[in-house]
This record gives C-alpha cells, sequence and structure tokens, in this order.
C-alpha cells in the first residue's frame, strides 16, 4: 500500500511540473502578439485609398512592415502609420516594438468602384457661397472670442469655408466623422481639423446665437479657442426656420485619414 502511494504521489509530481512547465511557455507565446492593429477604414480597401493604422497600447514606438507593399504600402505620417492600397490583392500588416511584441492585420484591396453620377441631394450641390454675410459675422464673432482669450485669431480657409458649408447644407443635427472628415479631403483641405455644429430654430441673429451656444458649451469653446489651429471655415444653412452651423478650424499638425 505504502508502495502505491509512492507511486501515485510521484505520478501527480510529474503531472504537476509538466503543467508548470508549458504554461510560462504559453504565456510567452502570447505575449509577442499583444500588439492590437486595425484599419480605420476596415479590412477591405479599394485601389487608391487610404487608411489609418489604429496600434495599440498608444504611446509605444512602432515599426510597421507589408508583406506585399506592391499590393498594400504603409507610410509613416507624423507619429501615424497609413496603409495606402495600391493593387488588387491581399497583403499582411504587422506592427512590432523594440521588445519583439507584433501583431499584424490583413488587409485585402479590390478594385475601385466605378463613378457614377447621382442625382443632388438635400446637401452638397446647394450653393457653397449662400449666407455669406452670416458667415463672415460668425468668423468676426469666433476670432474676437479667441482674441478675449489671448489666442491668434484666424485666416479663412477656402476649403474649410467650402467643408463646413458642404455639411450644414446635409441638414446634420449630430455629429457625422467620416462624413466631416471625407467634406474636408473633397473641398482640398489634407490636414486634421477640429469642429463644431449647432442647430436651433429660427433665423434671425444667426451668427451671435451659433457663437454663444458654442461658448457656453465646455467641449465647443475649447474647439473654437484651440491654440493649434491656424485657419477656418464656416457654412450656415437656413431651411424651414431652423438653422444650421458647422465650424471648421484646420491643425496643420495633424492628420485626417481620409486624405
Amino acid at each position: 500500500m505504502t508502495s502505491m502511494k509512492k507511486r501515485i504521489s510521484a505520478a501527480l509530481t510529474a503531472a504537476t511540473l509538466t503543467i508548470g512547465l508549458t504554461i510560462p511557455t504559453m504565456a510567452t507565446e502570447t505575449s509577442r502578439e499583444s500588439i492590437r492593429v486595425s484599419s480605420y477604414k476596415g479590412s477591405t480597401l479599394e485601389v487608391g485609398e487610404r487608411s489609418g493604422l489604429i496600434i495599440g497600447p498608444s504611446g509605444t514606438e512602432y515599426t510597421v512592415t507589408s508583406s506585399d507593399p506592391d499590393t498594400v504600402a504603409v507610410e509613416q505620417v507624423l507619429t501615424f502609420w497609413v496603409a495606402v492600397a495600391k493593387a488588387e490583392g491581399t497583403a499582411e500588416i504587422t506592427a512590432s516594438n523594440s521588445a519583439g511584441e507584433r501583431g499584424s492585420v490583413t488587409l485585402t484591396v479590390g478594385s475601385a468602384a466605378p463613378i457614377t453620377p447621382e442625382p443632388p441631394d438635400s446637401g452638397d450641390s446647394s450653393d457653397l457661397t449662400e449666407n455669406m454675410e452670416i458667415r463672415q459675422e460668425m468668423i468676426r464673432l469666433i476670432n474676437q472670442t479667441r482674441k478675449d482669450n489671448g489666442v491668434s485669431e484666424l485666416s479663412v480657409n477656402d476649403a474649410l469655408m467650402n467643408a463646413a458649408q458642404a455639411c450644414s447644407n446635409r441638414r446634420y443635427t449630430w455629429h457625422h466623422a467620416p462624413e466631416e472628415s471625407q467634406a474636408a479631403v473633397d473641398a482640398g483641405y489634407p490636414y486634421g481639423f477640429g469642429d463644431n455644429l449647432t442647430v436651433f430654430t429660427g433665423t434671425a441673429n444667426a451668427a451671435q446665437r451659433a457663437v454663444d451656444n458654442w461658448t457656453n458649451s465646455p467641449g465647443h469653446f475649447q474647439t473654437m479657442i484651440d491654440p493649434r489651429c491656424d485657419c477656418i471655415g464656416v457654412g450656415v444653412t437656413q431651411y424651414d426656420g431652423i438653422t444650421y452651423c458647422y465650424m471648421f478650424v484646420g491643425i496643420p499638425n495633424s492628420v485626417n485619414f481620409y486624405a
């Protein structure tokens, strides 16, 4: 009986040692795949598209490579990495750090969709120069607010004026980040930006009401007086007794992933 107990004890000890030796090996293998990589526009792109890469954890420097640069190339823009779809096919994008950890995402590139004319909708096809007096007054009030808070006034940027007006013409009542970003690109502004939106009933004294609304909202106020900005564009649309106002402020040292 004693001999049997010794054999059972030895077998359990061996099993325990085996498990104890296996677990660290598995943990080591898992840690080498601890970097998260994803594409801002998803895993499927069209030829010619650019998509920002979202890599985490943040706060670490990464080296990013493509398994097939002829299909998907990678570019570093400031502190960001961008995937550029070059040709149809598939490529694996891998991010690694100095500790040897890595992560990857597979991107598939399809042919660019044919461009077909679309009928005008309720938004972008409207006159981008409408309500110019209200817009000029809004810019004056915004610059006065910036001056009162110790930051420089902003110059008017035609591209941001058109982007802001295109968005206000769509009569959004909440932010649509992808559409706003694409509007800036379509208008010809290549950098990142901040934007404010306000919607209210009535059309009188619109510029002052818009700026007052943003001043009384802490987040909107901070965007309005952001010291990183160097230019501005605004849009105003009045429809059926409702006023829609947009402010775009350009941030030259930032990235618009749709550009």
